[in-house]
């Protein structure tokens, strides 16, 4: 296995530049330079895009910097001692150390185990200062060697093993015990620096605490009889714990990474706290011990639990949404915007269908029988990309009600889930009866996983008893009660939302707008995102099309305002970290992804939230009163031949940045003039995310 890091990736007492962007820039290139990055701007670009999701600075003069790219070609480790140092959004100012960890978008498991290794060593104190005081690249690269070197089970653990911690002191009270789960998006860094700041500060109290790192390099389960001894539950993690139920009834603790790795402590003793706590918070669901449920005020809300539910169903659902909608896309450009309709020669069956199935590369169609198609070699594309596209969207559905009822009952509720989803589709209720279907399917999967069976019946449970009788009780009452008056509901508010017109298409328009700029990829958000996607699978469906433009014009509108009011109006009024993000910004709002303005709208949400909804109505209602159609559901300006009028779409985003950048400058720039008496760039953006009470000053981001 070749090294991870050599003499050409480190640069020391570098000067790279002013800014966070600068400094990854310099680094990707580095990469790029030594042949294992095909592109540098491409590895700067995704891990700037992961900064912009929250800054990587550590305390104690850290950064690192890190992605998984499909620029990368070799797992690699760009190191560079920055001289002057650089602000990554620490709490407790710039850093002088930086690695770019930068990872192939499908990395072998041996690679990041090598790179987990070394995101724990980066919390010792005396590996830090061996970097700080290295006298030349030879040595960074030696020392680096040593750290991620294969090394004795009681030197480093397996990536993805639970982190035991050592013995502790011999006390006269018996020992308390705490079980940690650590999980970061990318599963490289937090995760595993998170475990370890946690097991350090551990034995330091004297407390017994083993760590399940569920990361990129595998997970290793924590054993059942160990979580059923402990007194509380840490979940340090920045994404949704895996298979949380484990942990049932266990008063629970739960942050983001970042601040496990600043404030173990702190997070140990208020998990301590929990436990003596009768009325503390609990992990939702039935008690590992005794039966007993969590107490009715440690369960999240009844509004949060639903967000959390329907969130779930959406995120596993775009996927399929952005494969299905891009192909379909392909095949209007390739095949010609009759690709779709019915061949008057196949009965039954589109041109699409009829040319895809019924034709092989080497037997092409021949001319084209109508206006608006392609034939030949284009036609077959057009008509595969078409199929494809179709297929998948098939999948849209059933993947939203199957991942609903997963979120509610775990993995019992997806097969009851996925069948209601596409009985939903059998009898025209559509995304409604997905989103219907999916909560019964859930509480049905629920229910039944609970009954007290019979020892020989308990195997039977999970793979005969739960999906036959969830599915009957879900999909039955589908066909026999929900289906005809959720399809009805569906017909009338398509049939009503195709015939507007004129004020009316602009009063729509002007509230997609304010729906996609209000929670910047929120549930608000998503309701609208996925009306419009919906319509796409009745590709023809001219008001369909029109909403699928409005919401994407209007979804690109807040990173690009932030990008025009941080980089161009008056970046005084901003904090350098907050200026990087602005750079960002511009390719984030350009792709059409609208949580780049997050980190702005965390930080300052009064000035800016409005301003980005006032930007977005702008645009929703020129993209909706000019009647602009698109055919695809991601993709920003890079889908422009799926737009009937790119360059009106163009125009209508631009305008509506303007004039949200104008806003957000102006209602910044009353009472301040500079950045200096702007909030703090380091905003916890899962918070932000969770409504979880913001944290205090001088907490870590999580």
């Amino acid at each position: 296995m070749s090294a991870l890091i050599t003499t050409s990736l480190v640069a020391i007492d570098a000067d790279l530049g002013r800014d966070k962007s600068d400094v990854v820039g310099r680094l990707a290139g580095l990469v790029a330079d030594a042949g294992r990055a095909t592109a540098a701007e491409a590895l700067r670009a995704d891990a700037m895009a992961r900064e912009a999701k929250a800054a990587t600075g550590l305390p104690g003069g850290i950064a690192i910097p890190h992605c998984r790219s499909g620029a990368v070609t070799q797992a690699s480790l760009a190191f560079a001692r920055l001289s002057p140092p650089v602000d990554f959004g620490a709490p407790d100012g710039p850093a002088d150390l930086a690695f770019l960890i930068a990872a192939p978008e499908h990395g072998d498991a041996d690679h990041l185990t090598l790179l987990t290794a070394l995101a724990r060593a980066l919390v010792r104190p005396e590996f830090v200062a061996s970097l700080r005081a290295a006298a030349s690249a030879e040595e960074v690269v030696a020392l680096v060697e040593e750290v991620v070197s294969p090394a004795p089970v009681s030197a480093v653990a397996p990536a993805g093993a639970p982190v035991a911690a050592a013995p502790a002191p011999a006390v006269e009270a018996p020992q308390r015990s705490i079980v940690a789960v650590s999980a970061c998006p990318t599963g490289i860094a937090h995760t595993y620096m998170a475990a370890d700041k946690l097991t350090a500060a551990a034995r330091e109290m004297g407390v017994d605490l083993q760590v399940e790192t569920q990361g990129s390099a595998g997970s290793t389960p924590l054993d059942p009889s160990v979580i059923s001894q402990a007194d509380a539950v840490i979940f340090a993690v920045d994404v949704g714990v895996t298979d949380q139920q484990r942990f049932a009834g266990k008063p629970v603790v739960q942050s983001g990474t970042k601040r496990a790795m600043n404030e173990p402590g702190v997070m140990i003793r208020e998990a301590l706290a929990a436990a003596d706590d009768p009325n503390g918070r609990r992990v939702p669901g039935s008690a590992t011990t005794g039966g007993a449920t969590a107490p009715a005020g440690g369960r999240p809300s009844l509004g949060g639990e639903i967000r959390r539910w329907l969130l779930t169903g959406v995120s596993y659902m775009i996927p399929f949404v952005a494969a299905g909608g891009l192909l379909i896309a392909l095949g209007f450009l390739l095949g010609g915007y009759q690709i779709v309709n019915p061949d008057p020669d196949a009965e039954g069956l589109s041109y699409a269908a009829n040319w895809a199935l019924n034709n092989t590369f080497f037997d092409l169609p021949g001319a084209a029988p109508t206006e608006g198609l392609n034939d030949g070699l284009l036609g077959y594309l057009g008509a595969l990309c078409t199929v494809l596209g179709q297929a998948a969207f098939g999948f849209l559905v059933p993947a939203l009600a199957g991942y609903i009822a997963y979120a509610i009952a775990d993995r019992p509720g997806i097969v009851p889930g996925f069948v209601v989803g596409a009985v939903s589709l059998t009898v025209g209720a559509g995304f409604l009866g997905g989103l219907v279907g999916g909560i019964i399917a859930g509480f049905a999967a629920r229910w039944i996983s609970r009954w007290k069976l019979p020892t020989w019946a308990r195997g039977l449970q999970p793979v005969v008893i739960i999906p036959l009788l969830a599915t009957l009780i879900s999909s039955g009452l589908m066909v026999i009660a929900l289906g005809r008056p959720l399809a009805a509901a569906l017909t009338g508010l398509g049939n009503f939302l195709n015939g507007l017109t004129g004020t009316s298409a602009v009063l729509l328009g002007v509230i997609l707008g304010l729906m996609m700029c209000f929670d910047l990829g929120g549930p608000v958000n998503k309701a609208a995102y996925v009306f419009a996607t919906t319509g796409l699978t009745a590709a023809a469906t001219g008001g369909s099309l029109v909403i699928m433009a409005t919401v994407m014009a209007a979804g690109m509108v807040p990173p690009l305002a932030m990008a025009i009011s941080s980089t161009i109006l008056r970046p005084k009024l901003y904090t350098p970290a907050e200026r990087d993000n602005g750079k960002a910004a511009w390719l984030l709002g350009a792709s059409f992804i609208s949580e780049g303005a997050i980190p702005f709208a965390a930080a300052d949400p009064l000035r800016v939230i409005p301003s980005m909804m006032l930007g977005g109505a702008t645009t929703g209602a020129i993209v909706a009163g000019l009647g602009i159609e698109l055919r695809a559901p991601h993709g920003g300006v890079f889908v422009f031949f799926a737009m009937s009028n790119a360059v009106l779409f163009l125009l209508a985003v631009l305008v509506g940045a303007v004039v949200g950048g104008v806003a957000v400058t102006l209602a910044k720039s009353i009472g301040r003039t500079t950045a200096g008496s702007a909030p703090e760039d380091a905003v916890d953006l899962a918070h932000a995310h969770t409504g979880t009470p913001a944290r205090p000053a001088g907490t870590a981001v999580a």
